[in-house]
């Protein structure tokens, strides 16, 4: 064989050209792209508004007016826009991908104009089966109007029609319904979607002869008094959002261009919840669910506001994450902060409204933000032992600021610890021990300590030496009971008297409790590894309560099965005021120690008919 026959050809090869199958980019646009078929008349005013921006650029006092006109399954766009020639018609209208905003040296001034990404009249096809175009171009005046015929099918006509066809410059759009989207095309959703997302358009818009630009917008617009303003945007808010907001918050950004308002929800709503927030852009409502517009701790307000710096996605529905947006959602939470500053220098009445249902979020922002905390401390609510208090009233009142880290810990401790008076702070909420920790930060001076076991039992009256002596035959066969389940026994005083025993561990004594009882239950390798972990971490105790009566009436008994059943009763119902959750171990010891109980009692009502 020929040695040059073996070698791949050399020879240029003709490119190809990508071919498009429109049927399928359009299930593509509104199955994937768009989130409902809504959009099409979005697309349809953008293109009216853009054209009309391009005709200003070049001829400022031109007409801005588009009209929108739906009957019998068919709509009819007019805008007194730029216009087209034939042209741009094939190289616009035609060539998916390709916007006018690209063109004829506009590339510059693109910052003026809504749509940014050439899909355009394609998201038509959504509800249309045939799309119709009628142009007449401005920078042309002496060029022939020309017309684009368009249907589903990927199929296009493009024809010159006579002078008197159009003799103003703009463009004509005509839609024909595809089957089953007529309804899309009536005039009644059609003027509905105009109103929604062209209210803030700055040029005259009407569906049929209804003007459907609501300008100014009702926070840019002259009220006679703040009160009157705080109504209007209430009622703005209502018809809006569908709530009557507990305030309203202005969100004046010049910088960035953006003008608008927040408002307070008037309920409470989880951290987790996010809220979706109406961002207009260039006054064309772009999504009414971004939810990236504000920091996460501002949780507790929806946002309506207009906006010509940030960037759009491709599908003009949310907001494309960059640096712009980072930098006016930190703008947006420094409005929101100095709000919320503001009422608690002048406002305190409506301050301690919006934190009886918001305080979350609020604590939330306090944590990252020491000013915020210093501010907010006479006012962010906290549970303790006196009652629900400001951390700023607490400290004021307790020379050392006791906290507990979980809410099971607080139950086990605050009856004894405030009749002890000692002062304790619940920290088991959301963010609430962060914010106690941080407490002398912005409070200089302030002593602030973890309340554990050891603490709180350092705080109760030791029992008399001698009478404690007296009772260890009692005491050893109690923590004998106990001591498969990892707690131990002691015997204090403390009030209040009707409390006969309390349950007190911390996390130290739960992680070695855990551990345990893994290794009870792992292999003999497992075992091994787990049983050289053991350290010598505190355990569970039980405390019991030598001024109650019960325990008096308990430690006398002489029978050691029975002292056995009633340490375990205790230990029981130490756990249930504690409000633990019980492991199986516990869940049996309290069905033991019941039908120890009742066996006993049974026994001895059983022995006193015997003995009559």
């Amino acid at each position: 064989m020929d040695s040059q026959t073996s070698q791949p050809s050399q020879a240029p090869q003709s490119p190809h050209t990508f071919q498009v199958d429109l049927r399928g980019l359009v299930d593509l646009l509104s199955h994937h792209l768009y989130s409902s078929p809504k959009v099409y008349l979005r697309e349809l005013l953008q293109n009216a508004v853009d054209a009309i921006t391009a005709r200003r650029a070049e001829q400022p006092h031109a007409p801005a007016t588009v009209r929108l006109y739906a009957e019998g399954g068919a709509l009819r766009v007019e805008d007194s826009g730029v216009g087209l020639t034939e042209s741009d018609v094939h190289n616009l209208l035609a060539t998916i991908g390709r916007s006018s905003k690209r063109n004829d040296g506009l590339e510059s001034a693109r910052s003026d104009f809504l749509g940014q990404f050439g899909i355009g009249l394609l998201a038509c096809f959504v509800v249309a089966e045939r799309i119709r175009v009628v142009s007449r171009s401005a920078r042309t005046p002496d060029a022939a109007p020309v017309e684009w015929t368009a249907a589903d099918d990927g199929s296009y006509t493009v024809r010159t029609l006579p002078h008197e066809a159009r003799t103003e410059p703009g463009t004509t759009v005509h839609l024909v319904a595809r089957a089953g989207a007529g309804e899309w095309l009536s005039e009644e959703r059609v003027r509905s979607l105009a109103r929604d997302f062209g209210s803030l358009l700055p040029y005259d818009v009407r569906v049929g002869d209804e003007v459907i630009a609501d300008l100014p917008a009702p926070w840019d617009r002259p009220y006679p008094s703040p009160a009157t303003r705080r109504v209007a945007l209430a009622r703005h808010c209502h018809d809006l959002f569908g709530f009557t907001p507990l305030d309203s918050i202005d969100l004046d950004v010049p910088l960035a261009g953006i003008r608008g308002v927040a408002y307070v929800l008037p309920s409470a709503v989880s951290p987790a919840q996010r809220a979706g927030h109406r961002v207009h852009l260039k006054g064309m409502l772009l999504t009414e669910r971004a939810e990236q517009l504000l920091p996460d701790w501002a949780f507790f307000v929806r946002c309506v506001l207009d906006t010509d710096s940030l960037r759009p996605t491709a599908s003009r529905e949310s907001l494309y994450e960059d640096e712009t947006l980072a930098a006016v959602r930190e703008a947006l939470g420094e409005r929101i902060r100095s709000w919320l500053t503001g009422l608690a220098a002048g406002d305190p009445e409506r301050l301690e409204a919006f934190l009886s249902v918001h305080y979350l979020g609020v604590k939330s922002l306090a944590r990252h933000d020491r000013e915020m905390l210093r501010t907010m401390l006479p006012w962010l609510p906290f549970e303790t032992t006196d009652g629900r208090l400001s951390l700023e009233e607490f400290a004021q009142r307790h020379p050392v600021v006791h906290f507990t880290r979980t809410v099971e810990e607080y139950r086990q401790v605050a009856p004894i610890a405030s009749a002890q008076g000692v002062g304790v702070i619940n920290g088991g909420y959301t963010y609430d021990s962060e914010l106690i920790e941080a407490l002398p930060s912005v409070r200089p001076g302030t002593v602030v300590s973890e309340l554990d076991a050891d603490t709180v039992t350092a705080h109760l009256d030791a029992v008399d030496p001698a009478e404690e002596l007296a009772l260890s035959a009692f005491l050893a066969a109690a923590r004998a009971k106990l001591d498969p389940l990892g707690c131990d026994v002691v015997l204090r005083a403390f009030h209040p008297l009707s409390v006969p025993a309390l349950h007190l561990d911390d996390r130290a004594a739960r992680h070695e409790q855990a551990r345990a009882e893994a290794e009870e239950q792992a292999d003999d390798l497992w075992a091994g590894i787990l049983g050289s972990l053991r350290g010598s971490a505190p355990r569970a105790r039980l405390v019991l309560n030598h001024l109650n009566p019960l325990i008096r009436r308990i430690s006398s008994l002489n029978d050691p099965e029975l002292i056995g059943t009633a340490t375990e009763s205790l230990y029981g119902q130490a756990l249930l005021m504690a409000q633990r959750p019980l492991r199986p171990a516990d869940s049996a010891l309290l069905n033991r120690a019941f039908i120890g109980l009742l066996e006993w009692a049974t026994h001895t009502d059983t022995g006193k008919d015997d003995r009559r």
